[in-house]
């Protein structure tokens, strides 16, 4: 039976996608004790980069918030698998996002914003949290912006 946080995605039409195997020499999430650390989410989306290129040069701000939100749902399908059951989350501790960004491109916070309103919205109180935008020259797979979370969780 699905939870709240599920029932919350569901009322908004979106299915979380299979949790993907990281693609280094890493685990996808580690639960350490009331943590959970999931590893930097890519907007993969049926197994490809969906949001691709620099903000600022190839993508705009709106495509860069898409992206965001694409990463906060495989968070969210990574801390599943983790948990099996999201409404173990207690709190949303951190995002550190990485926005792969032209060099004039000042917008980093507003692309972060994708990310941090999906998951005020589906997770309420407890998805609020500190959170720091990043400006780099390049991502994995020249995706175009990479996010990892912190949850305490019970």
């Amino acid at each position: 039976m699905a939870g709240e946080i599920e029932a919350r995605l569901k009322a908004l039409d979106l299915a979380l996608p299979e949790a993907k195997p990281a693609l280094g020499s890493y685990v996808p999430f580690l639960h350490l004790d009331r943590l959970l650390f999931i590893s930097g989410q890519l907007p993969m989306k049926d197994g490809k980069v969906a949001f691709a290129g620099k903000l600022g040069a190839d993508a705009d701000l709106r495509q860069g918030q898409e992206a965001a939100r694409l990463c906060a749902l495989n968070i969210l399908s990574q801390a599943k698998a983790a948990l099996r059951d999201l409404d173990r989350i207690v709190q949303l501790l951190r995002l550190n996002g990485f926005v792969n960004a032209a060099p004039d491109f000042a917008d980093h916070p507003k692309v972060l914003n994708g990310a941090s309103d999906f998951l005020v919205e589906i997770l309420g109180n407890k998805g609020r949290h500190t959170r720091i935008a990043v400006g780099c020259s390049s991502l994995p797979l020249a995706a175009s912006v990479e996010i990892d979370a912190i949850f305490a969780v019970d």
